[in-house]
Order: structure tokens, then sequence, then C-alpha cells
């Protein structure tokens, strides 16, 4: 364990605030003080778990007044410019406060030392300055909100974001502040992961969320510095009168677009990556059967993270580049599909002849592969230059986007979430409501944007405020998905709040886990274990045994030794 085993008193722990004797993370100590200058990587991760739903809320609310908007040709509810800034604000919201640090931050920060046997991440202060900073960027983001007049769309292309009216610099600057937050959890993560092994763990003993979390951070160090510096070149034209991006100052849009895709094409792997490292633990765990081929979905985790800087350029086919540049990137593009197929080639034969429990959990991660497949090969009709011309800017662009990053990493978070949520707050959800709610929000999603890849290639341009009448019953089933999607969401809310008070009470390993954080509590203590974890092949499940008097899955005695 190199040192990281815990005590069993969790009130002898310092903290924060005043102790109450409590058994767990939750109540070892109370007050608000005690929740925001906590060290404990448990707390932090549930703070940014409430931080990033609450985020999803905003967004979903811009989501469906869009949807709503959309109904008709012409005004339904608000006029155009209201529509523009809607559309713009859920898509800031959403990608920057909700997708991209969803999974690494409120999941990765609670799992990632339990997984490793640890009792925390390695730098505790770096992780609480992470989650300060994403609670600041998210100020400045949430300001515009109130300010209005920001109307750019969620790329903030120039030279449009640089003559607009309206508060763009402080939704850029609020970029810029959760841009640090993001290369903090990066950091900090790559240490913990390098430094905090147990003895015996070594790189192909780990879980496959724990490489899944360190593609991502290596991507999260790597890249974001490029959106720090571009959104920062925006500012600076926009106060200051710098030529850099806008033409009439002697600038270069393109630049631009360079810049920004340099960034936020590997951040569309920032999304994805920690995702497929969820499936790969719900597949396993819920199918009772080791996984399929470990060390490629590792190795491919790494070649996807390597490949995400190389295809920036497939965004910018129509932007004038030179037709060798189109050809390389297409090609590229084309490439880093491969990694991400053999994940799914391995999940599907992980769950051959498995003992496939469909729960909530295994209901995500079946419905993620699927929206994933589909996600993905629509995404080869846009790396292909004869197609991706016809295609682009527009609905087929939307459906995909969604297919690939809400239908992917949204699903995961789901499944994710109901996967952990008994560790994480010991409590047990309804297992009735909980499938119901996923068969409402896989039909939800899937006729708001299967549809609108029959609009998008029937030339329907995206964010459009008016349309042809023609387009109206694509826009009419497409807004009524979203209503049905919405449902889901609300009930999943409903049952997981309504299973913190009234909720069963969770045993240690409900699911019958190999990896490290079904040896502790539910919820665990402060310092994570009472005594040093079993160190066992994460995907062996053989080590388990089910206690039909508790419910619970137990170690066998000759496993513990």
């Amino acid at each position: 364990m190199s040192g990281d085993t815990a005590t069993n008193n969790a009130a002898t722990v310092p903290t924060d605030g005043q102790t109450t004797g409590g058994t767990d993370y939750l109540n070892c100590s109370y007050g608000i003080k005690s929740w925001l200058l906590t060290l404990d990587h448990k707390r932090i991760g549930v703070m940014y778990l409430v931080a990033i739903l609450t985020s999803f809320f905003l967004g979903g609310i811009f989501a469906l007044l869009v949807r709503t908007e959309l109904l008709t040709p012409g005004q339904t509810i608000v006029d155009a410019d209201t529509y523009n800034r809607m559309f713009t604000l859920h898509g800031a919201i959403m990608i920057f406060l909700f997708i991209i640090p969803g999974i690494p931050a409120a999941l990765g920060n609670f799992i990632l030392p339990l997984q490793l046997g640890a009792k925390d991440v390695a730098l505790p202060r770096l992780n609480l300055a992470s989650f300060h900073l994403y609670l600041g960027g998210a100020i400045f983001l949430l300001a515009a909100i109130w300010l209005g007049g920001v109307d750019t769309g969620w790329t903030f292309y120039t030279p449009y974001s640089t003559t607009t009216n309206g508060s763009v610099v402080l939704v850029t600057l609020g970029v810029f502040i959760l841009g640090f937050s993001s290369i903090f959890t990066g950091l900090n993560f790559i240490v913990t992961i390098h430094r905090m092994r147990p003895a015996g763990m070594g790189w192909f003993g780990m879980p496959l969320f724990l490489w899944a979390l360190y593609a991502t951070a290596i991507i999260q160090v790597l890249a974001t510095p490029v959106l720090g510096i571009t959104v920062l070149l925006l500012i600076a034209e926009r106060m200051l009168g710098i030529g850099i991006f806008d033409p009439a100052l002697g600038g270069d849009p393109v630049l631009f677009q360079h810049f920004f895709w340099f960034y936020s094409h590997p951040a569309v792997y920032i999304m994805i990556l920690p995702a497929m490292g969820v499936i790969s633990e719900l597949i396993s765990v819920h199918s009772r059967k080791r996984i399929f081929g470990y060390r490629m979905i590792a190795f491919s985790s790494i070649a996807i993270a390597i490949l995400s800087f190389l295809v920036w350029g497939h965004h910018l086919f129509v932007s004038g580049q030179s037709n060798l540049a189109n050809m390389v990137f297409s090609a590229l593009t084309f490439s880093v599909s491969i990694p991400s197929a053999i994940k799914v080639f391995n999940w599907i034969a992980t769950l051959y002849k498995g003992e496939i429990r469909l729960n909530a959990p295994m209901l995500y991660a079946l419905a993620f592969i699927l929206l994933f497949g589909i996600g993905g090969l629509t995404g080869l009709f846009l790396g292909s230059l004869a197609t991706d011309v016809h295609l682009h800017d527009t609905y087929f662009i939307v459906a995909h986007f969604h297919y690939t990053m809400m239908g992917s990493v949204v699903i995961a978070f789901l499944g994710g979430l109901h996967h952990w949520w008994p560790k994480m707050f010991g409590r047990m959800y309804s297992e009735r409501w909980s499938v119901i709610a996923a068969a409402l929000v896989f039909v939800g999603f899937n006729v708001t944007f299967f549809t609108q890849f029959v609009m998008g290639s029937k030339g329907m341009p995206r964010r459009y405020y008016n349309y042809p009448s023609e387009f109206t019953i694509y826009h009419v089933i497409s807004s009524i998905g979203s209503y049905l999607l919405a449902i889901g969401f609300i009930i999943t809310a409903i049952y997981l709040i309504h299973s913190l008070v009234k909720g069963r009470k969770a045993p240690a390993n409900p699911w019958g886990g190999a990896s490290l954080e079904w040896q502790t509590a539910s919820p665990p203590i402060h310092d994570n274990f009472a005594e040093e974890p079993v160190l066992t092949d994460p995907y062996d499940f053989s080590v388990n045994e089910f206690d039909e008097r508790t419910g619970d899955y137990l170690l066998r005695p000759e496993v513990k030794g």
C-alpha cells in the first residue's frame, strides 16, 4: 500500500470544521466551511457533482427553449436575437461547465484514489484550488446570462465575436479560468497515478477507468493552454483593438479556427475518453466477466490521446485550406476511428456469454455502445471531403455532435453515476424507476437527434431561427423527443434524491466489483479504508462470493489470506 493505509476513527482526522464522531466522509464534520475548505477528494468530488448537475440543468433549460422556439417557422416564443443568445448559452454551459469537467472532476475525483487504495489524491490542495477555479469561471460565464448579449455560438468565431455587442469578454474570461481548473485536475491525476499506486499494482493491474483518466489528463495538460492563449488574444483584440483575428484590423479569422480547433478536437476526447473508461467498468462488472483485450483497450486510450492532436483540420475543410492539407486531415480523421473501434469490439466480446444483468448501469452501457456507434459512423461522412462539403453547417452536424457528445458522454456519465451512487452516498435507488428513466432517455434522445440527420441531409442549416415550412414536421418530432428526454432526466433526479432520504442502505459491494473501491464501506470513511485493502485483479470476479443475508459481495477467505 506504500504508506496509504487509513485509520478506523474518522473523528480523529483533522478537518476544517467541527467533528461529530461520524464514521463516514459525509458526517465526519459539518458546516459550509468544512465543505468549501475540505481537502478530502470525496467531498470535492461531491461538490463538483452538485455544480456540474446544476450546470446541466441550466444548459438543459436553454436547450428546451431552443427546441420550443423551433416548433414553428418564424417566432414561436422569442425573437431572433434572444434565440441566438439561448443556443449560445446552451452550448457554452454544456461544453465548458458540464461535459468537459463532468466525468473527470466529479466521478474521477471521487473514485480514482479509491481504485488505487489511497486515502487521497497526491496534491489535495491543488485539487481544492481546481474546484474553486471552476466556481470562479462558472460565475464569469453565468454572469453573461444576466448581462445578456452573447450570441456568437459556443465557438466564439471571429470576426463576429470581436465586433458584436455583448459580454463576450466575460464569457471568454470565464472559459480562461475554467481552463486552469482543467489543467490542475489533469496534473493531479497524472501525479496520483504515477506516485500513489500500491505496491504490487503495475500499469497493467490498474482498472481501465484509471487508464482513461490518465490519457485524458495528458490531453488536459497539453491542449488546454492553447485555448487559454486563444481566448486571451480574443479579449485583447476586443479591448485593445489589436489586429489578430479581425480582417478589418489586419487579422486572420481562419487563424482563430486553427487555434480553437487545435484545442477543441482534443477536447472532444477529454469528454469521450473518461466516458469510455466508465463503460469498460460497467460492461465488465455487470456482465460478471473479465474484460476482453485489457491491454488493447488500455493502449487504445493512449492512441486516442495522441491522434486527437492531429485531426483538428477536418473542421476547416471549407475554410480555404489547400487540397493537400484537406487530404492529409481526412486520412488522419479516419485513423482515429481505429482505437475507438477496438474498444467497441472488446466491449461486445466481453458481453459474449456473460452473466448480463439489465440494471440501470448496464442499460446505459448498452445504450452508449449503440449511440457511440451511430455517432462514430456518421463521422465518416464528415471526414470524407466529398460528403462533408455538402453536410457542413447543416443539422447533420448537430446530430453527429450530439450522438458523440451527449449520446455518449452524458449516457456514460449517467451509467457511472448509477454504478457508483451506492458507494458515494451509501444508499440504493429504485431499480424499477431507474430502468424506466433509462428507457425514456434512450427513446427521447433518438427521437430528438436521429430526426436531425434526415433534416440535415435534406439541407436544413443549423442555428437558423427561421426555416422553410417543409422542415416543420422534422422540427416538431425533434422537439417532442427533447420533451421525452427531459422527462427521463426529471424522473432520474427524483428517484436519486429520494434515495438519499428513503433509500435502502447500500452494502459495501452491491454489484460484485473486484476493484479496490468496493473493499471500503458505503459511503467510505474519511481516510477511505479502515484497513489496507487486499490487492486483486480488478476484473477477476471469482475473488468475491455473494452473501444472501446482507445482499453484499464479500472477499473469499482464501483471498484475504
